[in-house]
């Protein structure tokens, strides 16, 4: 049976992390974040504690990465703690809405960008509508542009990691190199456009702080990505530590210095009242006094579309793996004879993300599983305790710091935030439950009762973590 090729460095495997973080959510976060918090240091603090709590994470999953060098992320953590039932639900989220529905909500983001230059990519009249028995797919300009670009992203990644790895290197490299160039021109020669007489920051409240730590968590959200890739990076025990904290530590110094940006621009109250669209825009021309308003579409295309290419080059590992396992179609696991990568899963990925570009409906899947994100990362963090007593003669080529606290730490403030949500938003919560839970059925559909490997086998499952690795385990 063919293998997946380990041709990812710890560079690329950080590029991947930086790309599948900074997307469209610096675009309009800030704002909600200055509207519960009136105050800029604790806005920086907010924002600190919101990357070391991403780092936090990143660790955990650094310490099981290296355990089990293998693709797939949270499913591969979670089948090995808590069963395969777990892991299944983590992947079928993935794939409904958790990678599928992030790629379509981006690719129409980016198509909004792109019409700052061309008006028509934007607009939204429908000029084609097909009727289905519960929904409808509505065409329009907007919508073909977004399944352009997901199209040719796809096209990319299914022809081999070496043409994707150099895309995704080549937007993650243009990325952070436009955000390092604007950050020291900001603070450099930018001039400050804050009022002489600055109004005392009002009073900040624990209701205010959660508020505002929510859309920080979300976007950091994806620090994650490295291991969902673990199967093709070189020297994989050393290199998945590297690649995961590397990355979470470029993202958290971005997103610090694009806040001193900001508030070197504008004051808390002129922040929180800023236009969604058009914040980074206002952001340049007070800093330059010009208009940057085709500076920053640009940036934004580019910006979105590297977080495209990072989602669809990670997503599809965990299809890849649930297939090989027997819990999800075979066929997810087919590898290209020619470009060795998994072809089935990275076009069945892209296939149901244009219905949701199509389809407004189901785009609600989207903020239905949000909070999703949160708990399954949570709960794979706790796998961290479950693994080190059920294994602990195992070689950890990388231990978690300040174990078991920094772990304590990440799940119960991940524990917190969930209830949080759940008392903000009951309804979406629990519609979001139920699209996890409807992965049920369809989970013993699929396995008929009997999990097994690609080769007929069942799962070795936590067996494989009480030996030592073999020489080609450790490459």
């Amino acid at each position: 049976m063919s293998s997946l090729e380990r041709r990812l460095g710890p560079l690329d495997a950080a590029a991947i992390v930086v790309s599948n973080v900074i997307g469209g959510g610096i675009f309009f976060v800030p704002i909600l974040v200055a509207r519960t918090v009136p105050d800029e240091r604790i806005i920086l603090l907010v924002w600190l504690a919101g990357g070391v709590f991403a780092l936090l994470g990143a660790l955990a999953y650094a310490e099981i990465g290296a355990l089990t060098p293998t693709s797939g992320g949270e499913y591969v953590y979670l089948r090995e703690a808590y069963g395969p039932l777990a892991g299944f639900l983590t992947g079928w989220t993935s794939f409904v809405a958790g990678f599928s529905g992030a790629i379509a909500a981006s690719a129409l983001a980016l198509a909004g960008y792109l019409g700052r230059f061309v008006p028509a990519a934007a607009d939204a009249t429908p000029i084609l509508t097909i009727p289905l028995p519960w929904l409808s797919l509505i065409v329009s300009r907007q919508a073909l542009v977004a399944l352009t670009v997901i199209a040719a992203l796809t096209w990319i990644h299914v022809r081999g990691l070496g043409p994707g790895r150099r895309v995704q290197n080549m937007l993650a490299g243009a990325k952070v190199t436009a955000l390092v160039v604007f950050v020291i021109l900001a603070l450099t020669i930018g001039h400050s456009a804050r009022p002489i007489v600055s109004v005392p920051p009002t009073a900040v409240t624990m209701s205010g702080l959660l508020a505002a730590f929510v859309p920080v968590l979300f976007t950091y959200s994806g620090w994650n990505a490295a291991a969902y890739i673990a199967e093709e990076i070189r020297t994989p025990r050393r290199n998945i530590p590297i690649a995961l904290g590397l990355g979470t530590a470029i993202v958290i110094a971005v997103y610090l210095a694009l806040n001193l940006v900001n508030a070197r621009a504008m004051s808390v109250a002129e922040l929180a009242t800023a236009p969604g669209d058009r914040f980074l825009d206002g952001v340049a021309e007070r800093l330059f006094a010009f208009d940057a308003t085709h500076l920053v579409a640009a940036f934004a295309v580019v910006s979105i579309a590297a977080s495209i290419s990072a989602m669809i080059l990670a997503g599809p590992r965990v299809y890849f793996a649930m297939g090989r396992d027997g819990v999800f179609p075979a066929s997810a696991a087919r590898i290209h004879p020619r470009f060795r990568t998994p072809s089935v899963a990275i076009v069945a990925q892209s296939v149901w993300s244009g219905v949701l570009v199509l389809c407004s409906t189901l785009g609600q899947l989207v903020n239905y599983t949000g909070f999703a994100l949160v708990l399954f990362t949570a709960v794979a963090v706790s796998s961290v305790f479950i693994l080190r007593r059920r294994a602990p003669l195992a070689v950890r080529p990388f231990s978690m710091w300040g174990y078991p606290w920094t772990t304590a730490i990440f799940v119960i403030g991940s524990a917190a935030i969930l209830i949080a949500e759940f008392l903000r938003d009951a309804v979406t919560v629990l519609a979001g439950l139920a699209v996890i839970a409807a992965g049920i059925p369809v989970y013993w559909a699929t396995t008929r009762h009997t999990v097994m490997t690609a080769h007929g086998e069942p799962l070795p499952q936590i067996t494989t973590l009480r030996k030592e690795p073999s020489q080609d385990e450790a490459r």
